[in-house]
């Protein structure tokens, strides 16, 4: 196993220790630097392992497959732990997580036709609007942090909206393979 999967594997390794600290409090008030450590190692793992694949030629299918199911299960997972700590709304999660399913459905259906649909910089920013927006929701500061983060979980519901809809628009032909 070459060294990008060997980072995506860590990622998915990581998001069952997020899920414990950031549902259980262990750590006391260490505890949410802990979530916020794993969710950043985590996170950077997955621009990284993206970087080595691609500069040192080491794209394999494994990594194809499992880059962005690590991903998802990433950002799913923070997202759903959210909603129990009563930080995000859930109705919020469910567009978000709806959104990956119906790319990844489109992603499916291209590829058994032989096309391949590649990010676009909506999808880049809806990812990085992501990131940003669940690590101060997992910092949870309060005060002018807390208004930071709904102003970044509106631009991530947004970001989702815009980047679907670009998706859907961009790459309708694959809807008419299905006829």
């Amino acid at each position: 196993m070459n060294t990008p999967n060997k980072l995506t594997v860590a990622r998915m390794i990581l998001v069952p220790f997020l899920v414990v600290f950031l549902l259980s409090g262990w750590g006391g008030d260490a505890n949410r630097y802990i979530c916020l450590a794993i969710f950043v190692i985590a996170s950077v793992t997955d621009w990284f392992d993206g970087y080595l694949a691609r500069k040192n030629n080491l794209v394999t299918n494994f990594g194809k497959f499992m880059d962005p199911l690590a991903d998802k299960l990433l950002v799913c997972s923070a997202l759903i732990c959210l909603i129990e700590l009563d930080r995000l709304e859930a109705w919020i999660v469910i567009i978000i997580i709806a959104r990956e399913f119906i790319i990844s459905g489109f992603r499916l259906i291209a590829a058994e036709n032989g096309v391949v649909i590649a990010a676009n910089y909506w999808g880049k920013f809806k990812t990085v609007s992501q990131m940003i927006m669940i690590i101060l929701l997992i910092l949870d500061f309060g005060g002018i942090f807390a208004v930071l983060a709904r102003v970044f979980v509106w631009i991530s519901l947004a970001l989702t909206v815009i980047s679907l809809m670009t998706y859907i628009i961009q790459n309708r032909k694959v809807l008419s393979m299905q006829e």
